[in-house]
């Protein structure tokens, strides 16, 4: 192979956003290299901006309007200087024209090479490299515009997985049971994939129900040298999104691990593979069958770097610049037991719809050593304009077993207040029996069904209720405009207890509390009954012992809410008003948004006749598509929005009246 000439990278733009960016803004840094961020208006706030040495404003809300637009983004590097870009994941990380125009711009483009981005980038052509390379592959169609799309079904046998031949993440793809299903998955698939990928090709693939999803992780440099870095594991997963990684994989010995790297590395080979990358299989015992090459580095790639010591972002870079790997396959080894967790503002209890919002408070737990990749702080805006997936959380162990006890933990001690999220779900997922056996299949969530929302304990609610109204008390007084000297809840005469209500998971829950002359407090809360002594209330904690347990709280008020958290997680109670709400009766008969978002198709008219199930409307956020369907028979007496309006969480969107019987 000719030589590689050096190129140093002084000033790197990262084309991406988020805890990516930051992630490669680290490792930048540690190497001496000047970074350069972009973003979004919604995003100009974000933690990632401002750790960059300089950012430059793309100028638009969506994914086209910004990360997507190639012009924009090779005009903001130019602009800042940059000789250097590295895409992250997503938007234009697998672009082959964007990596071209990088380098046509004369900057290095950190990733592989643009053929092998376009041998890859279409998944149906990526099979038939990887026939041709000896690689086993699932049989697949792909569907052309006027093709017989219910033919090509019945000739790949149900059930088919409908998917997007470009880009990934879960986007553009459908599992269909049977023919009614397809053409309606088929048309999702199609407007997902253009919305995220600008490609909506799509492609039918025969679907394993249950299987196990396991990626071989590879990196070649400039001079030919190739190796891979073991397995990730990566089944759980809703919505073909992964939710949990690990490495290695429960199910791979050292014989089967051979022969899947070795897979992969065929498949390397055979584009000519230069940069990080990610060979994706399907496992069902010692079968494999190839799925996709990743030609871009992984979300899920921290698992990787704890059990090989090896930073993924640096040898990018190294590879990049020319340089050689400096180590082979015999220098390669697993050293313990890696496991992520994906956190999301998404509500697990409804379906895993995502929630956007404002995170009001961000605290990683810091009594377990732990690595979090976060795109948050407290007082961030999670948008609908992009995925909602907020930080992820890395713990490595010397055991499979410890390493899932310990990350479990260090979750449920992370606060994350403010917006709905999956957290507890996590948690919950790392301790089930099936989980721990290492019985993880991509069916997981729906054949383990584990815990989707944490149940707080009463012992702990009713700790957070008497944290919050002590805390509350303790800061009117401070705040007192006369007779700040006296101390709290002094009183020179009998009085009745102060009393509160809250709402809390859809219970209401009464405390009522009284202060002694010792400084103490007796507390009622429902039929139970407490004697708190209160040691400091700060500013955003409160220490105090009850009825002998001592706890140490953090408390945040936010309107009416009062988030609570402590070592069991966190708690959200809804104090409720003195008096009662004088508005009227609550409409009946509505369509609401069950979460912000543009509507992006409707399907009826008013005075349409619609059945059970029908589909009204399509509302698209955070790069998934919801679709809302009537609930009963009926006619529609207004529709409320068109294609383009933009809805808030809760908004009326259809006024249905339910056909008579």
């Amino acid at each position: 192979m000719a030589d590689v000439m050096q190129r140093p990278i002084t000033r790197l733009l990262i084309a991406n956003r988020g805890e990516i960016a930051r992630r490669i803004i680290r490792t930048a840094h540690e190497m001496g290299i000047a970074t350069v961020a972009i973003y979004a208006d919604g995003d100009a706030t974000a933690p990632y901006v401002r750790e960059a040495d300089s950012a430059i404003a793309l100028g638009g809300r969506t994914s086209a309007e910004t990360y997507l637009d190639m012009d924009k983004v090779i005009e903001a590097a130019k602009r800042a200087g940059a000789d250097g870009v590295h895409p992250g994941y997503g938007f234009l990380a697998e672009n082959a024209a964007f990596a071209r125009e990088v380098q046509a711009a004369g900057m290095t483009w950190v990733g592989p090479s643009p053929e092998a981005i376009a041998a890859m980038g279409d998944k149906l052509s990526a099979k038939r490299l990887m026939v041709a390379a000896g690689v086993p592959t699932l049989p697949a169609r792909e569907l052309g515009p006027n093709d017989d799309i219910a033919a090509a079904a019945r000739e790949i046998g149900y059930p088919v997985l409908v998917k997007a031949s470009a880009g990934g993440g879960g986007r553009g793809m459908r599992v269909v049971g049977e023919e009614a299903e397809l053409a309606d998955a088929v048309d999702g698939a199609r407007r997902e994939a253009g919305a995220a990928f600008g490609d909506d090709t799509l492609f039918l693939e025969r679907w394993l129900t249950s299987s196990r999803h396991v990626e071989i992780q590879i990196l070649g440099d400039l001079h030919g040298n190739l190796v891979h870095l073991f397995e990730r594991e990566c089944s759980i997963q809703r919505r073909h999104q992964k939710v949990i990684e690990e490495a290695p994989s429960p199910a791979v010995d050292a014989a089967l691990r051979a022969r899947m790297g070795e897979a992969a590395l065929s498949a390397a080979r055979k584009i000519g593979y230069a940069s990080a990358g990610t060979v994706e299989f399907l496992l069902d015992g010692d079968d494999f069958w190839f799925l996709e090459v990743n030609t871009r580095l992984q979300v899920e790639h921290p698992v990787t770097e704890e059990i090989t010591g090896l930073d993924l972002v640096r040898e990018q870079l190294r590879i990049a610049e020319g340089e050689a790997l400096g180590y082979t396959q015999d220098d390669l080894s697993i050293d313990g037991h890696a496991i992520e967790a994906r956190i999301y503002a998404e509500d697990p209890s409804n379906d895993f719809l995502p929630s956007p919002g404002r995170v009001i408070a961000w605290e990683p737990d810091t009594a377990t050593n732990a690595r979090f990749d976060a795109g948050i702080e407290s007082g961030s805006e999670i948008g609908v304009e992009f995925d909602p997936m907020i930080a992820k959380v890395i713990v490595k162990a010397p055991s499979r077993a410890e390493a899932a006890r310990r990350l479990a933990r260090v979750l449920e001690n992370t606060r994350l207040q403010g917006v709905t999220n999956n957290r507890d779900f996590l948690v919950a997922t790392l301790r089930t029996p099936a989980f721990i056996a290492g019985d993880t299949t991509t069916d997981f969530i729906e054949r383990v069904a584990p815990d989707r929302q944490g149940k707080t304990a009463e012992a702990e609610l009713h700790q957070a209720a008497i944290a919050a109204v002590i805390y509350a008390q303790s800061r009117r007084r401070a705040e007192a405009p006369v007779l700040g000297g006296i101390g709290s809840g002094w009183r020179n005469s009998i009085m009745p207890p102060e009393r509160v209500n809250f709402s809390h998971d859809g219970g209401e829950l009464a405390v009522s509390y009284r202060a002694r002359r010792n400084g103490s407090f007796e507390i009622a809360v429902g039929d139970d009954s407490y004697t708190a002594v209160v040691f400091s209330v700060k500013d955003g904690s409160i220490d105090l012992e009850i009825s002998g347990a001592r706890v140490n709280l953090s408390v945040t008020p936010d309107g009416n809410r009062w988030l609570v958290h402590g070592r069991g997680g966190g708690v959200e109670l809804e104090e409720l008003p003195r008096f009662p709400d004088s508005q009227g009766a609550e409409f009946t008969g509505g369509l609401v948004a069950p979460m912000p978002g543009n509507v992006t198709a409707t399907h009826v008219e008013e005075g349409a006749t619609v059945e059970q199930g029908q589909l009204l409307l399509i509302l698209e956020a955070m790069k998934m598509e919801h679709r809302i369907t009537a609930p009963v028979p009926g006619i529609v007496k207004q529709l409320r929005v068109a294609v383009g309006d933009q809805v808030d969480n809760g908004e009326l969107l259809v006024v249905l009246e339910e056909a008579a019987d």
